[in-house]
């Protein structure tokens, strides 16, 4: 890299909590940052489920580096002990933090692509000595470019919600049936939303925190509103684990979060529909939809489908940059193993950094739950950590980059989400035991994840 390409900011592709994050790393190390946020304002997906309560507190969602650059505004952080929601993070701590950057955050900007200058990912001459530059739409519309020393991906994965069909692909007629499947947990709050599932049956389709959360709320709507009914399709059976750590789950509002989910089925609010995987989705008469599955059973016609199958990287705009992904997670290749759920059904995610989330295409990083690819867990934590090495790497301090450390909540609950076509484990039904630990989910894309 020549000194004027040092002399180029490294650009962060998201303003979300770990793109923030980042840039305050970055100004942390004498690093100049730009920010590229699509959204109109800092944390739009988190924004968009400003209505979910994260299960993990204040304590454990604020950045040091963060917290270091917003002092000199005032800034204090609010009760470490207190669950805020998505809507409080954006704006109690998120928003102020991108005001705090100032003009390093771009809003409007719309990453469509990312290459070496002058090189396709074909080209290898010179190829290392060339800026990075960063094709962007404007907030008028127009084509936009900034050049860059690196770049940090953390753009997430809420824009890319994984269908209901089991194979990974849309079932057959989902797309028809738009108008009545949705992709994130509803906010019932609102009096629109609430009277489009009151008094009505709906599909739930998922497994994780998401799918929990949605069934607790539409239990609570059912005790209110008479007909409110919830059909909760797992591809799997029901084992010990399928419901979480409940209360040995070090996350204590995760716990609960399991907990609401076994109430709203043993309370005759849900049933449970155990390996299933959709095939397909139709209309009867009524224009009610009926889930088709592999096995060729016909469900139940039912109002509404709540899709939470988890999400997966956009990876289009990076196509003419050399990455390193793994071929099932689409994760970086030295990083996948250690959280890859076919695997991992119980120990921790190794600490792990710059050396990790690098790629062939140096100085290139997918960060944040980018940088998990298809995986499902993922803590606020892990990427505030990814970053600070990250930054470290970028200033040229190895020794720090290296020197990672990451401690996380146990679940309580050994069994991950493991083949789905292996017989679940042995269990006695309880959740305790303790020792095993997985992270958590960062709740950008819906509580199936939270921080």
């Amino acid at each position: 890299m020549n000194a004027s390409t040092e002399a180029l900011p490294v650009v962060v592709i998201g303003a979300g909590p770990i793109g923030l994050a980042a840039a305050a790393r970055l100004v942390e190390r004498d690093i100049e940052p730009l920010v590229l946020e699509a959204g109109p304002s800092a944390a739009s997906a988190v924004r968009a489920w400003a209505h979910v309560r994260l299960f993990s507190a204040w304590a454990e969602i604020v950045d040091p580096a963060a917290e270091k650059l917003l002092a000199p505004t005032g800034w204090t952080r609010p009760d470490p002990a207190a669950y805020p929601s998505g809507g409080d993070w954006a704006e109690l701590y998120l928003q102020p933090l991108a005001d705090a950057l100032g003009e390093r955050v771009r809003y409007g900007a719309t990453v469509t692509g990312v290459s070496r200058t002058g090189r396709d990912r074909i080209v290898d001459t010179d190829r290392e000595a060339q800026p990075f530059v960063i094709h962007h739409t404007a907030p008028d519309g127009t084509d936009a470019r900034v050049f860059a020393r690196a770049v940090i991906d953390a753009s997430g994965t809420w824009s890319t919600p994984s269908p209901a069909g089991a194979g990974g692909l849309p079932a057959l007629g989902e797309r028809a049936a738009g108008d009545r499947v949705t992709y994130r947990v509803p906010d019932l709050g609102d009096p629109a939303v609430r009277a489009r599932y009151a008094g009505k049956r709906t599909a739930v389709i998922g497994s994780g925190a998401s799918a929990f959360t949605a069934l607790a709320q539409l239990a609570a709507l059912a005790k209110e509103e008479a007909g409110t009914h919830a059909s909760w399709i797992l591809r799997r059976g029901i084992s010990g684990s399928t419901f979480g750590g409940g209360a040995a789950d070090q996350l204590p509002a995760r716990g609960a979060l399991g907990l609401a989910a076994k109430a709203a089925v043993d309370g005759g609010h849900a049933d449970a529909v155990t390996g299933f995987r959709t095939e397909a989705v139709e209309r009867d008469s009524d224009g009610r939809l009926i889930l088709v599955g592999e096995d060729g059973r016909r469900l139940d016609a039912v109002d509404e489908v709540i899709v939470l199958t988890g999400f997966r990287p956009d990876l289009a705009f990076l196509g003419e940059l050399r990455l390193g992904l793994d071929e099932r997670l689409q994760a970086p290749v030295a990083l996948a193993p250690l959280i890859d759920p076919n695997q991992h059904s119980c120990g921790t995610v190794y600490p792990h950094g710059a050396g990790e989330l690098s790629h062939p295409e140096k100085d290139v990083y997918l960060a944040g739950m980018k940088s998990y690819g298809r995986a499902p867990t993922f803590l606020a934590m892990t990427g505030y950590e990814q970053v600070r090495s990250i930054a470290a790497a970028l200033a040229g301090d190895q020794e720090s980059a290296g020197r990672v450390e990451l401690t996380l909540p146990e679940t309580g609950v050994c069994g991950g989400a493991g083949l789905f076509d292996q017989p679940p484990a042995a269990s006695t039904g309880e959740t305790g035991g303790g020792g095993c630990s997985t992270p958590a989910a960062l709740t950008i894309g819906a509580p199936s994840s939270a921080c």
